[in-house]
C-alpha cells in the first residue's frame, strides 16, 4: 500500500466516528423536551456551512449553490430535519440501525436505476436486511415509535441520495459547502413555521454536529469517496450502528436489548450480501 493510498484508509476511521457521533450528539439535545428539534437541525445547517465558508474565503471558491447542486441541497436539508426530528423519541442506537438500513436501500435502488443488476444473492441479503428491521419495529414495548422510525427511514433515503448524487467534479470543500449553505437557506426559511427553543448545552451540541462531525466529516467522505469502490464505500458504512450503540450504551446510559441485537445481526448480514457482486 503506497503512502497516499495509506493516508486516504486512514480516514475511514474518522469519518465513522464522525458519522456515529452525529446520533450521539442528536439524542444527547433532542431527549431533552427544552430543546426543539427544528432549532436544532437549523443551527446543525448553519454551523456547518458557517465553517465551509470560512473555508471558501481562505480557499476563494464560491459557495453559492448552482442548479446542479439543488439535489444535494435538498437531500442534506431532509436528511437534517428528519434527523433531528426522529431524535426526539428515539434511541441512538436504534435510529443509526434505521438510518443506514435505509441508506444502503437508496444506494442499492440508484445503482438499480443507473443500470446495475442484482444478482440472486443481493436479493436474498435485501430480503434478510427488510426482515431486520421488521423485526425492529414490530409492535412491542421497545420496538421504536411508528412515526419516529418512518422520519429516520426518510432521513436515510435522503442521505442515501446526497452520498451517491455528484453534484459537481470540483473539490470536495466546494461541494459541501454549497451543499450545506443551500441546506442551511432551508433551515431558516423552516423556522418561520417551526418552533425554536435550545438551551446553551443544545446550541453547543448542535454547533459541534454541525461545523466537526457533519461538515468536515462530509468534506472527508467526499475525498476518500474516489479512491475506493462504491459498494466498499457503502460496507463500511455497516459499522456506524455498531459503533453508534456502543456510544450510547456509555455516554447515554441507554440499554443493549435482545431485538437491537438480533435485528443488527440481520440488517448487517443481510446487508452485507448486497454489497457482494
Amino acid at each position: 500500500m503506497t503512502t497516499d493510498r495509506l493516508k486516504i484508509w486512514l480516514l475511514a476511521p474518522l469519518i465513522l466516528l464522525a458519522f456515529a457521533g452525529n446520533s450521539l450528539l442528536a439524542r444527547a439535545a433532542l431527549a431533552d423536551p427544552a430543546n426543539s428539534p427544528g432549532a436544532y437541525a437549523a443551527i446543525r445547517l448553519i454551523a456547518g456551512a458557517a465553517l465551509l465558508i470560512g473555508l471558501g474565503l481562505a480557499g476563494r471558491f464560491s459557495v453559492v449553490p448552482r442548479r446542479r447542486d439543488m439535489a444535494t441541497v435538498v437531500a442534506l436539508f431532509v436528511y437534517a430535519l428528519g434527523f433531528a426530528l426522529a431524535y426526539v423519541s428515539m434511541g441512538a442506537a436504534s435510529g443509526a440501525l434505521i438510518l443506514f438500513a435505509a441508506v444502503q436501500a437508496t444506494i442499492v435502488g440508484v445503482g438499480l436505476l443507473r443500470g446495475d443488476r442484482i444478482t440472486p444473492i443481493q436479493a436474498t441479503g435485501l430480503a434478510i436486511a427488510l426482515a431486520g428491521v421488521g423485526w425492529l419495529l414490530f409492535p412491542g414495548l421497545t420496538a421504536p415509535r411508528p412515526l419516529p422510525a418512518l422520519l429516520m427511514a426518510a432521513a436515510g433515503v435522503a442521505w442515501g441520495i446526497y452520498s451517491t448524487v455528484n453534484s459537481g467534479e470540483d473539490s470536495p470543500t466546494a461541494r459541501s459547502a454549497r451543499n450545506f449553505c443551500g441546506a442551511a437557506m432551508l433551515g431558516l426559511a423552516a423556522l418561520l413555521v417551526l418552533p425554536f427553543h435550545l438551551t446553551p448545552t443544545g446550541w453547543v451540541l448542535a454547533t459541534v454536529s454541525g461545523a466537526v462531525t457533519s461538515a468536515l466529516g462530509y468534506v472527508l467522505w467526499y475525498v476518500f469517496l474516489p479512491h475506493v469502490q462504491r459498494l466498499v464505500a457503502a460496507s463500511l458504512q455497516l459499522s456506524v450502528p455498531a459503533i453508534t450503540a456502543v456510544g450510547a450504551a456509555l455516554l447515554l446510559g441507554e440499554a443493549i436489548g435482545l431485538r437491537l441485537i438480533i435485528a443488527s445481526i440481520l440488517i448487517i448480514a443481510g446487508i452485507s450480501l448486497t454489497l457482494r457482486r
